[in-house]
């Protein structure tokens, strides 16, 4: 749960701040060495694949938040949080599968990392491989299990998840039912909440909410996961030298990696993931068999479905999508205006300059039109391109009440008077020109390369009113999987 935190590593190295802040990030990352000597490794595939595991370690923990979090107890040395994180080779798409922690898993022979004595093969929950083996045998597990090879391993703690929350400013979280929990003091009305760090904790903690336990600690994890990527991602963290410095340097001193793990790495992924947001993530977990199984002298652990969990990690191998949004039938996934984040290259789904008419949405739903695209997430400049006094300002309201994020600041087009109605949009942002022109009925859409992530609208003499949109609703991958922004708060 902890290592959700790492991962916004990966979002935070995506900004081009540049070579020399990333240089002095690195040397405050405490290294570990969990690939040494390892024998028999699966096969590299396509993209880069990193094991995100979260501690219980609480040695830096202050006594006010013991007690304020709820956070005393003895740590176990065990992974409370196991996450597989496969970056595409096109840097288009990060796929995030939750390992639950009590798996029923079967360590080899090995040395206890900790008192030094030799163990026989034996049966463990999988998060008891950290405590036997440390990270060398939690990795040569989660391999042995999944077949997909780990490039990086990561590791947080949970006083490098509360600072790197609050350098944040913060995450908003959404639950449209009570949350409480009296282990960790979580007690949410339904409703958005705005969470510091030490209640955000209390929330990915929290496993007695209800029967789901562990199942929907996980469902919660992904959800905070997926809010932290978008906090990160419009926060301006990104495009702040300073901001991100110091975001990145809270986080990365309470950071465990594998020596590989340096400003090499954290330029490459910065350079592939510039147009990483909350709808380039998906989220899933392993396909469970049933119920949970009761082991002689381990307890009660779940197994994993041996045909759709092979099926899974075969896609993560290859390099596949898991949700059909992702796949071969969806639009172009990333990168939404108003974000200031950018999709990558290959996007361009109509020729610069070539006018595309507006057809009829592909499918009918009510009395709203549905959209890839949420309004909010689509900023629009609005010019009048005709004579008719007031026609910006009335198409600017108009959009802005159907949820399109305007400007609020209409201007005056300098060409001729334009008798049909354009919208003008970057290539690399077409899914959200189509989701603005389907509440323009009519309307032309322009291409304009290097426009930018802000839509531009003129208004034309044909322009009568704004037709209501809604937001898609996206069918779940065949694994469950979500992508990140059907998750965050709309």
């Amino acid at each position: 749960m902890r290592m959700a935190t790492t991962l916004s590593v990966l979002v935070l190295g995506a900004g081009g701040i540049g070579h020399a802040v990333i240089t002095s990030l690195d040397t405050g990352i405490g290294r570990v060495d969990p690939f040494k000597d390892m024998k028999n490794r699966p096969s590299a595939g396509h993209g880069l694949n990193l094991l995100l595991v979260g501690t219980d370690g609480r040695d830096k923990i202050t006594e006010e938040e013991r007690q304020k979090y709820r956070l005393g107890g003895h740590p176990c040395r065990c992974t409370d949080t196991i996450m597989l994180v496969h970056l595409s080779a096109d840097g288009e798409r990060a796929s995030v599968v939750s390992v639950p922690r009590d798996s029923y898993a079967e360590l080899p022979e090995h040395t206890d990392a900790a008192t030094g004595k030799r163990h026989e093969p034996h049966p463990v929950k999988l998060n008891a491989a950290y405590a036997e083996g440390g990270p060398h045998l939690t990795v040569s597990t989660v391999e042995r299990m999944t077949g997909v090879k780990i490039s990086h391993y990561l590791e947080v703690d949970f006083t490098s998840f509360m600072k790197t929350v609050d350098a944040l400013g913060g995450v908003e979280i959404c639950t449209p039912r009570a949350l409480k929990d009296a282990y960790t003091g979580l007690d949410l009305a339904p409703g958005t909440h705005s969470m510091n760090g030490g209640q955000a904790l209390q929330y990915v903690r929290s496993r007695h909410i209800d029967g789901a336990a562990d199942l929907g600690r996980m469902e919660r994890q992904q959800r905070f996961l997926a809010a932290l990527i978008d906090r990160a991602t419009n926060s301006g963290v990104l495009l702040n030298p300073v901001r991100f410095k110091e975001v990145s340097s809270t986080m990365l001193a309470s950071v465990r990696a594998d020596a590989g793990f340096g400003t090499e790495q954290l330029l490459a992924l910065n350079e592939a993931m510039r147009g990483f947001s909350p709808s380039s993530s998906e989220f899933t977990s392993v396909p469970l068999a049933g119920d949970s199984v009761s082991v002689k002298g381990v307890g009660s652990t779940v197994k994993w479905d041996p045909v759709k969990s092979k099926e899974l990690f075969r896609a993560l191998r290859e390099d596949r999508p898991l949700t059909t949004r992702h796949g071969p039938a969806a639009s172009h996934p990333a990168g939404e205006p108003g974000t200031g984040r950018e999709p990558g290259p290959g996007r361009e789904s109509a020729k610069q300059g070539d006018p595309v008419k507006q057809g009829e949405p592909a499918e009918p739903a009510g009395s709203a039109s549905p959209v890839d695209v949420k309004p909010q997430d689509i900023r629009v400049q609005v010019y009048n391109g005709t004579r008719m006094d007031g026609l910006g300002k009335r198409l600017d309201d108009a959009l802005h009440a159907t949820g399109f994020h305007t400007t609020r600041a209409p201007l005056n087009s300098d060409g001729p008077d334009q008798r049909h109605t354009v919208v003008m949009y970057d290539p690399r942002w077409d899914r959200s020109a189509k989701s603005l022109a389907a509440a323009l009925p009519g309307s032309e859409l322009r291409a304009v390369k290097q426009q930018g992530a802000t839509l531009k609208v003129v208004a034309g003499a044909d322009f009568t009113a704004v037709t209501p949109v809604r937001p898609r609703e996206a069918p779940k991958g065949r694994f469950g999987a979500k992508t990140g922004d059907q998750v965050v708060c709309p």
